[in-house]
């Protein structure tokens, strides 16, 4: 049987670095919102003959001298995609109008008061959630038997998957956006929601275990916490492996808009699983010790 909590303290310096480093690169880069959560239009283009390079195309728009924000993007063998921060209907007739032999394949706009309204939404979302997980883990463990008690049980499931996971994943995006231009968008979002609840269904099938355990086993609590981890290891590790062949196998075949939305499920599964396994319990024995 493998002592998963012999370690415990390791885990929780080795998570605490990952967490504090993300903190520090948002605080450092901030974020590469996309036109739907900042406000501006993009642009998809295409080309009939051959494409030219990105170098003419922007220096081709530079000549506008409307704009020196300009994001291209290739899309396909013969298309771009443009942003800009702009919104004025009036350059998108000077961007066409600039790049000869371009056909438009779609053109979206949206003010930045919009995207404002979104990212609070967002935001919201993700506390709405975080307090719904609490309550209902809290209804769902009440009753139980143990040193730890029910409420316990739910705000450390969500730390781990909100303070651990998620901030880990926007750590990494904030990263992206800076070196290599990554934009934060919608699915982005959709992808963190996703990596919450994927998080925090692994930790709750451990905890349950626990629960159960609580009642049959004597010893002490991390004897308990232990025997539990082993008996739910092979579920947990057996999920994330599917989860991820599939994952991998859409971000190398699935095309490049995808790309990026795909990474931060693969990186939601990954660091859920480990977190459930190694981080959860961890915080469980060092809250009851504690205690």
């Amino acid at each position: 049987m493998i002592n998963f909590t012999k370690h415990k303290e390791k885990y929780l310096i080795f998570s605490g670095i990952l967490a504090l480093a993300s903190i520090v690169a948002v605080a450092l880069f901030g974020f590469n919102f996309g036109i739907e959560l900042a406000g501006g239009s993009v642009l998809e283009i295409e080309y009939e003959e051959e494409r030219p390079s990105i170098d003419e195309v922007r220096s081709d728009l530079d000549e506008l001298e409307v704009a020196d924000d300009f994001q291209i993007q290739e899309l396909g063998d013969k298309g771009f995609i443009i942003r800009t921060t702009e919104t004025d209907e009036e350059l998108y007739g000077l961007v066409m109008s600039a790049l000869d032999g371009a056909i438009e394949r779609e053109f979206e706009s949206i003010g930045p008061s919009v995207g404002e309204e979104l990212r609070n939404m967002t935001i919201m979302a993700m506390i709405l959630a975080s307090a719904l997980v609490i309550i209902y883990i809290a209804f769902a463990f009440a009753g139980a038997s143990g040193p730890v008690a029910s409420w316990q049980y739910g705000i450390v499931a969500t730390v781990v998957a909100f303070l651990h996971d998620v901030l880990i994943i926007v750590g990494v995006f904030a990263v992206l956006g800076h070196f290599l231009g990554v934009q934060f968008t919608i699915p982005i979002v959709v992808a963190l929601l996703t990596t919450l609840g994927y998080s925090l269904n692994d930790t709750v099938v451990i905890f349950d275990r626990i629960r159960e355990n609580v009642g049959r086993i004597s010893g002490k609590f991390e004897d308990v916490v232990n025997t539990s981890l082993n008996q739910t290891m092979t579920r947990s590790i057996n999920t994330s492996l599917t989860t991820l062949l599939v994952l991998l196998a859409i971000f190398i075949f699935g095309g490049e808009a995808l790309t990026y939305f795909i990474l931060a499920l693969i990186l939601g599964v990954v660091l859920g699983t480990y977190s459930s396994i190694f981080l959860a319990s961890s915080l469980l024995l060092k809250w009851k010790e504690r205690a």
